[in-house]
């Protein structure tokens, strides 16, 4: 299998998390030029949420320009080069990002997933345990469910078990590791695996489209029926604009209409 590395936690949402480990922990007092380099990545990160390139550009250069040192500086602009599909610039400025913070979970998840989506799984793999090993990360279960979707990338299925049953191992209810478990599971032919991690899935918070549709797929090798209809009336009750949900139902044969007697 070679599947498309999506990562669970996106990098904006990393970037701003805070989840910082040791190097940020002990920073002195900021200088004038610091503060302004700090208050110019947070709104350069806010153009690139709003897909606003050009401003976001001259934004984060002028951050840079005001502080060559900040991790997050570089970083917003490896997430800026690779949303410009300027690879090798995005490389260089996540690279110097973990060159200034070699054991701060955020930048270590960052620059992995820029290397798991760029053909380097096994260098992703590595920075994603990396910022997961580290004692002062609060979700170690992220970056270990990310280094398990990026292993699953590269066909290295055993591996991806491995690190989804540490990360449930820290947190049994975290969704995307159950996710990830529901899948390997199907994919393995182990329907009633799966279909227990998919029931764990849904029993720990809201369903999502994505959840239920795993159950759909699930339940059809289980070959329950009943329970296959089940999943569909929920997509089509709680998310009827889920494509693949619209597709199946386009699929159906119609009914028939009875034709009078003539």
């Amino acid at each position: 299998m070679n599947t498309a590395f999506r990562p669970v936690v996106a990098l904006l949402a990393l970037l701003l998390s805070g989840a910082a480990g040791a190097d940020s922990l002990k920073a002195p007092q900021l200088s004038a030029a610091e503060q302004a380099a700090q208050a110019n990545v947070q709104l350069g990160v806010g153009y690139l949420r709003q897909n606003n390139l050009g401003v976001a550009q001259q934004v984060l250069e002028r951050a840079l320009a005001q502080n060559p040192k900040d991790p997050a500086v570089h970083t917003s602009l490896g997430l800026l080069y690779e949303r410009l599909a300027l690879p090798l610039q995005a490389d260089k400025h996540y690279a110097r990002a973990v060159k200034l913070a070699p054991r701060d979970p955020s930048v270590l998840n960052n620059y992995a997933v820029f290397l798991c989506r760029n053909g380097e799984a096994p260098r992703g793999e590595r920075l994603f345990l990396q910022a997961a090993a580290n004692p002062l990360y609060r979700t170690p279960e992220v970056a270990l469910t990310n280094a398990a979707v990026c292993a699953r990338s590269n066909s290295r299925v055993p591996a991806a078990e491995q690190y989804l049953r540490k990360a449930l191992n820290l947190r049994a209810t975290f969704p995307d590791a159950l996710y990830q478990m529901s899948e390997i599971s199907l994919e393995q032919g182990k329907a009633l695996a799966a279909r227990a991690f998919v029931q764990r899935l849904l029993a720990v918070g809201p369903a999502t489209p994505e959840a239920l549709w795993l159950g759909v797929r699930v339940e059809r090798v289980a070959g329950d029926q009943a329970a296959v209809t089940d999943y569909l009336r929920r997509l089509e009750r709680e998310f009827p604009q889920f494509e693949p949900a619209r597709v199946e139902r386009s699929a159906q044969p119609a009914t028939a209409t009875p034709t009078p007697a003539g």
